[in-house]
């Protein structure tokens, strides 16, 4: 083995497999600028392939089918030509779905958003740890126990980073911690990302983790991982890297036509104050790359790369950055979340926008009542909304808004009024996410509202409480499926929601919808 310290960045399954992981081509970015090149395994992209190449179907119709059109499916979704049509776009996603969904034995159930267990959570260490004392249960198994033999046999790593962004994540990337910790005892596992650093933002954060993970990391990475490799990293506290390394994953099999660029701007959020958010809850440092440095980080690598869409993956996009990207244009389409705000109200900035490529602002709306958004500290006006949805529209903009529903100031009137809200600017809304509240544990907020069972699971950020207006959960998911969901207006734009992809998709159909 090379007595130089090697490190394996992996992004376990399951996430949706349509680009880079984000925080791991940023580490991997920082790691070569310091002299530390690493390597990296997308198991998620490569899993899902692997599954799908050895999935025996059903005998029904629509299984053999997804499973002859297989081949002609994927590299459907890696054409563009595809996303013209979208009953053919969406034809071949749920084909490979079903395929997908078929390789999962036992208790474990798959699709290309999400894998979950009957018998294990991801909220439970416990059982997080049954996984990792258990790999050859995962359906998994079979793929990373040969890619992980091969990289550790050979390739010399002496460090083995896993990255977890989503819950969907946990249970396959504690059973591969458990392979190598079994098998490669001698090496050293970091166990991070953003999952991650909520659990650790919590109150009640214990490592269980100990005799599995040697090192458990909050927060970005860069600095942590560059010291344990011996690098001297750059003074000034915590900073959010620049550089990106992109080539270290199978750029070509990831399921979307071309490459999808993932580019941080900021860690945290630049508002900050929405009651029950959880960076309020968790209390997370707003932190952001100069806006200029930004902007033409992401037209330096957009120029090298060549990507079909960048996709700035910020909790939200901040003015100042948005302002930059007008002055500088990545030079290909982009899209990311923003917050409404003066500058998206004037049609103007809106048009400069579209210029500078912005195909999609994703919106975070949460409600079309404004004592509602008043209570939640969401500090938008809803005339303010209307003017952004008008104002991206006619500049020719697509619209992605996300309504939270069930929060303590809301009661099926205020409900109502949302819906109304969305008739009323239907054809300014290209596309729309719905969400039911959760309460997160540790929100300042919370102490007023009467807390009751939830998920249960040591790790689980969400905790029910008894609705002050008797608006509770089983009410809310009547409303929608029953009444907000059956308009036709709105009826019309939840069906151009892309199946399983959902918004990461969404910007190829902009000009399609909107």
């Amino acid at each position: 083995m090379s007595e130089r310290k090697n490190v394996l960045l992996i992004n376990p399954p399951v996430a949706k497999p349509c680009e880079p992981p984000a925080g791991l081509a940023r580490l991997a970015g920082a790691l070569a600028d310091a002299g530390r090149p690493c390597r990296v395994l997308d198991m998620n992209v490569e899993g899902m392939l692997r599954l799908l190449s050895n999935a025996v179907p059903g005998d029904d119709r629509w299984s053999l089918r997804a499973a002859r059109n297989l081949s002609r499916n994927l590299d459907a979704l890696r054409d563009e030509k595809t996303y013209r049509n979208f009953d053919r776009y969406k034809r071949c996603v749920n084909d490979i779905n079903r395929l997908y969904s078929s390789a999962a034995a036992g208790d474990a159930r798959l699709s290309l958003s999400d894998y979950e267990d009957r018998c294990l959570s991801p909220i439970r260490s416990e059982d997080l740890l049954e996984a990792a004392c258990h790999p050859e249960d995962n359906p998994f198994y079979d793929h990373f126990a040969r890619r992980l033999r091969e990289e550790f046999e050979h390739g010399g790593e002496r460090f083995a980073g896993f990255s977890l962004t989503y819950l969907s994540q946990a249970l396959a990337a504690f059973a591969m911690m458990g392979f190598v910790r079994d098998e490669f005892p001698g090496v050293k596992i970091i166990l991070g990302g953003g999952l991650v650093t909520s659990w650790m933002s919590a109150s009640a954060w214990e490592n269980g983790f100990g005799g599995l993970v040697d090192h458990v990391v909050k927060g970005p990475g860069e600095t942590f991982l560059l010291g344990l490799l011996g690098s001297v990293p750059e003074a000034g506290g915590r900073k959010i890297s620049a550089s990106y390394a992109y080539d270290v994953f199978p750029l070509k099999d990831y399921l979307s036509p071309g490459m999808i660029m993932p580019y941080s701007t900021s860690t945290g959020c630049c508002y900050g104050k929405c009651s029950f958010c959880p960076e309020t809850a968790e209390g997370n440092r707003y932190v952001q790359l100069a806006p200029a440095s930004a902007a033409a980080g992401i037209a330096r690598l957009a120029k090298k790369h060549r990507p079909t869409l960048v996709h700035i993956v910020d909790n939200a996009v901040s003015p100042a950055v948005l302002r930059a990207l007008v002055n500088e244009p990545p030079g290909v389409p982009w899209y990311g979340f923003a917050r409404v705000t003066e500058e998206l109200t004037d049609r103007g900035f809106c048009e400069d926008l579209k210029a500078s490529g912005c195909l999609m602002l994703k919106l975070g709306i949460e409600s079309g009542d404004q004592e509602v958004l008043d209570g939640m500290r969401k500090g938008i006006r809803l005339t303010d909304v209307s003017k952004t949805l008008k104002a991206l529209s006619g500049a020719g903009i697509g619209t992605y808004a996300y309504l939270l529903f069930g929060t303590p100031w809301e009661d099926a009137p205020a409900a109502r009024r949302t819906m109304d809200f969305v008739v009323e600017h239907h054809e300014y809304i290209g596309f729309l996410n719905l969400a039911i509240f959760n309460l997160p544990h540790g929100s300042p907020d919370a102490a007023a509202l009467e807390a009751k069972p939830f998920y249960g699971g040591n790790l689980s950020f969400y905790t029910d409480f008894v609705h002050p207006k008797g608006w509770d959960r089983r009410k809310v998911r009547h409303f929608l499926d029953r009444e907000f969901t059956r308009h036709p207006a709105i009826r019309e734009i939840i069906k151009r929601q892309p199946p399983y992809f959902t918004s990461n998709h969404a910007p190829f159909f902009v000009d399609t919808f909107c």
